[in-house]
């Protein structure tokens, strides 16, 4: 499932293309094709993103997507000509430069403001927002008897956050996946948050999931300096490395399904409450 830089990424790339235009909007699976014609030829405001969670806000309408496991949402410049359908499209948005495809999607539907307000609620606060801060998190991180490997799957308690985040910012912060929430100290998961805001911007600017203390540094240099590299390639440092030598202690990296998904961490120098 993408995580939430993606969502935020496609939220940017939709708004850049479609803003101030009439997009033709359609469903040329037939899923959508009676909210399609209810968003057809109106004006594009913007797309955003809470998490996992992407809004499409067209005409004074909302569409809620959830790519959930399988979904793609893809932005390509045309040559003035629709392209032909390939798949099974749901959503269509096309004006004359670009055209956007919606794919495989959980969940694609027309939403009120109240159900928008009531979807964010009940996630946590996200890294990316400009706004959000760990407090909330922290609440429920602390209140809790869970695993802290568990917490931070728990799109209740950050939204936005998927296993190569955790696997990584675990790992970056020394912190034991296995301990209980409310053993974690205040200052750990601030530590953390503030990890996650950094490394879940510069994915939103790259398109990858960059955690690497070295690729990190010059991707955030080349963010600033506006010349980004074609790839950032040195290896993450747990996730997917069950077996070899963690690069900080040397200790063998392990790995476990905690919610649903393979944790990687290190048993040598992962101990932080």
């Amino acid at each position: 499932m993408p995580e939430g830089h993606t969502l935020h990424r496609i939220g940017r790339e939709l708004t850049d293309a479609f803003a101030g235009t009439a997009p033709a909007v359609t469903s040329p699976q037939g899923r959508f094709a009676e909210s399609a014609a209810i968003l057809d030829g109106r004006p594009f405001e913007r797309a955003w993103a809470h998490g996992k969670l992407l809004f499409v806000e067209i005409g004074g309408q909302t569409v809620h997507i959830h790519l959930g496991l399988i979904g793609k949402l893809a932005v390509h410049a045309t040559d003035g000509a629709e392209p032909a359908v390939q798949g099974a499209v749901r959503l269509r948005l096309l004006n004359e430069r670009y055209v956007a495809d919606l794919r495989g999607p959980m969940v694609c539907t027309l939403v009120t403001p109240v159900e928008v307000d009531a979807l964010v609620a009940r996630q946590g606060p996200d890294p990316l927002q400009p706004s959000a801060e760990p407090t909330r998190a922290w609440e429920r991180i602390h209140r809790s008897g869970k695993s802290i490997a568990e917490l931070m799957m728990d799109q209740s308690v950050i939204a936005g956050v998927g296993n190569i985040y955790r696997c990584e910012v675990l790992w970056r912060q020394r912190v034991n996946p296995a301990y209980a929430g409310r053993r974690i100290k205040r200052g750990t998961v601030e530590a953390m948050w503030h990890d996650l805001v950094r490394l879940m911007h510069v994915g939103v600017h790259t398109g990858r999931i960059i955690t690497v203390e070295e690729d990190v540094a010059d991707a955030e240099r080349d963010i600033a300096q506006g010349a980004l590299k074609p790839a950032y390639d040195r290896p993450n440092y747990v996730y997917q490395r069950d077996g070899q030598p963690c690069p900080r202690c040397g200790a063998r990296i392990r790995t476990r399904v905690v919610a649903g998904r393979n944790l990687f961490w290190c048993g040598g120098c992962q101990r932080r409450t």
